[in-house]
């Protein structure tokens, strides 16, 4: 398909993106609840009509992850004893900790080969459920923020998190999934419980090939941005994405909710202007870095690559550069983490990338739910940088940005940042740093600028919840496993406590009588002023970084 994926993905999603968009407005503003929805509310004891102000909502989301997360943990522990373990042992203890905060904070990085780890009742009962549950999260925190601008409520209610989890859930993500599925199922994704068979090559070697329910845990994985590949090999494995259309599918799935948020935004706040102004800034990043990394996968560097004529190391025949940068940036910009290609294997340029789409915090269109609100986040922040230079009180959508607000918004800026300089400047420092990876060197040499990239890029991937690495840095230790499942889990829950003290100040505040604040915040110069906000945040906060690592082994 080479060149013509990138316009049918934009063309399929421009598509979808009214219907899906207002569906997903209508599903959390409907007054009436399902039959399967009313009989788990009655089960679980939930009143779905109970509102919840910022304290109650950020507590439910907190205590049903922690419940998640030991769930998680201990099925990974027990599986040994458990039925269709494969004669698989229980996982260790390390391990199931950094992958229940993996899967329950939406990252899905994987320490760990999933043929020889995770058995087949493991695979669906506890990390596909995750994939559900915490792209459900996502989306309930992002329509809670919503109702902020939306509401104004005296007691600060938000909204109920048993509710939006129970809507996102079964209403979205559910219907999404499968369809999604059957589309695989039909272009040969397997879906067995089978642990696998035995083939023989060519050679006449005979070869042990795992098998596990593919199709069932891949539609969820790019649906909900998660990105764990229930096999090894990841969306490279030809069971997982057999053909370039199921890569172009998979491209589409990934990409589809966090793009028709914005259309959602725009639909519940009553001004779909201000939703296709963040489109706007996502599909610019988006572009932006889809180009860099095009161009930089398509020349012939290195002598390898001369003689072959193109940068193929580490990429799939199937999809080509083109099938392989598309995808790379899609994920790293999503949060999903999956992968088609070898990112260590990608040029200095298109690697620093997919690192840098990372660091712009995950908004181009950024992961289910966490993209929209992270980038509210950072519209609040562009609106008060207006009223600095106009001198005026800021406003967006008819509220007031006062001090309560603008820490919020700042504090949940600050917590990817922090979590990845210091990650990354602690691990560097550590002598057996350098034993666990697979370049490294004296400052300046070839191997110990791609050793601290490969780093950087770790960090950057666990705390932005992405899930994708360097395949060059083994992170199988007691520091990374432990260093990395803390950085996941303060990287997402840190920041979803300061949106929802964010969304409970917005509702307290009553509307302007006029929806004319600082500036006006639909249009090319909103939207310019918002994504240099983007652009430098990330640009000051981690170019001395980047200087060390993608940049430094550019310029080589």
């Amino acid at each position: 398909m080479g060149g013509l994926e990138i316009p049918i993905v934009i063309a399929v999603l421009a598509a979808a993106y009214v219907p899906l968009g207002d569906y997903m407005a209508r599903v959390f503003d409907a007054p009436r609840d399902g039959r399967v929805e009313s009989m788990l509310y009655r089960l679980c004891r939930i009143d779905p009509k109970a509102e919840q102000t910022w304290v109650g909502y950020a507590t439910s989301v907190l205590g049903f992850s922690a419940a998640s997360l030991i769930v998680l943990y201990v099925l990974q522990r027990i599986q040994g004893v458990l039925p269709l373990n494969g004669g698989l042992p229980g996982v260790s203890p390390l391990v199931a900790f950094n992958t229940a905060a993996s899967f329950v904070t939406n990252t899905n990085w994987q320490s760990y080969v999933p043929e020889t780890t995770m058995s087949n009742l493991t695979q669906p009962l506890g990390l596909a459920v995750q994939n559900f549950l915490s792209a459900a999260v996502g989306l309930a925190v992002a329509v809670a923020l919503v109702r902020g601008f939306v509401r104004v409520r005296s007691r600060g209610e938000i909204g109920n998190f048993w509710v939006d989890l129970t809507r996102g859930t079964l209403r979205i993500l559910l219907p999404l999934s499968l369809l999604v599925a059957l589309i695989m199922l039909t272009q040969g994704v397997v879906q067995s419980f089978s642990t696998g068979f035995v083939s023989t090559g060519v050679d006449g070697t005979t070869v042990k090939n795992a098998l596990a329910p593919v199709a069932s845990q891949e539609s969820i994985k790019v649906v909900g941005t998660n990105g764990g590949g229930i096999l090894g090999a990841n969306s490279a494995h030809p069971f997982e994405n057999p053909t370039p259309l199921t890569n172009v599918v998979q491209i589409i799935a990934l990409l589809l909710i966090p793009v028709a948020l914005t259309r959602t935004f725009g639909t519940m706040v009553g001004n779909r202007k201000q939703g296709l102004t963040l489109l706007a800034v996502m599909a610019v990043l988006w572009g932006g870095l889809l180009a860099v990394t095009l161009a930089a996968e398509s020349g012939a560097r290195g002598v390898a690559a001369q003689a072959a004529g193109a940068m193929m190391e580490g990429k799939e025949v199937r999809f080509g550069i083109p099938g392989s940068a598309l995808f790379a940036v899609s994920t790293t910009g999503t949060s999903t983490g999956a992968v088609n290609s070898a990112h260590d294997s990608m040029s200095s340029l298109g690697g620093g990338a997919v690192l840098l789409n990372m660091l712009l915090g995950e908004i181009a269109p950024g992961g289910v739910g966490s993209g929209l609100y992270g980038l509210l986040v950072l519209a609040i922040i562009a609106v008060f940088v207006g009223g600095l230079l106009v001198g005026r009180t800021p406003e967006l959508l008819g509220k007031k940005l006062g001090r309560r607000e603008i820490t919020m918004a700042a504090l949940s800026v600050l917590v990817m940042p922090a979590l990845v300089l210091l990650g990354t400047s602690i691990t560097v420092i550590l002598d057996s740093t350098q034993g666990f990876q697979g370049n490294s060197g004296d400052p300046g040499t070839a191997g110990g600028i791609h050793g601290f990239t490969e780093v950087l890029y770790a960090y950057a991937s666990a705390s932005n919840n992405n899930g994708s690495a360097f395949g060059g840095l083994t992170v199988t230790s007691e520091w990374f496993q432990i260093s990395l499942g803390l950085a996941m889990l303060l990287g997402r829950f840190l920041p979803i406590v300061f949106v929802l003290a964010l969304a409970g100040s917005l509702v307290k505040s009553k509307r302007t009588s006029a929806d004319v604040g600082t500036l006006p915040t639909t249009g090319p110069l909103f939207g310019g002023l918002l994504l240099g906000t983007v652009v430098l945040v990330s640009a000051l906060t981690f170019f001395p970084a980047l200087a060390l690592g993608p940049i430094a082994e550019a310029l080589r």
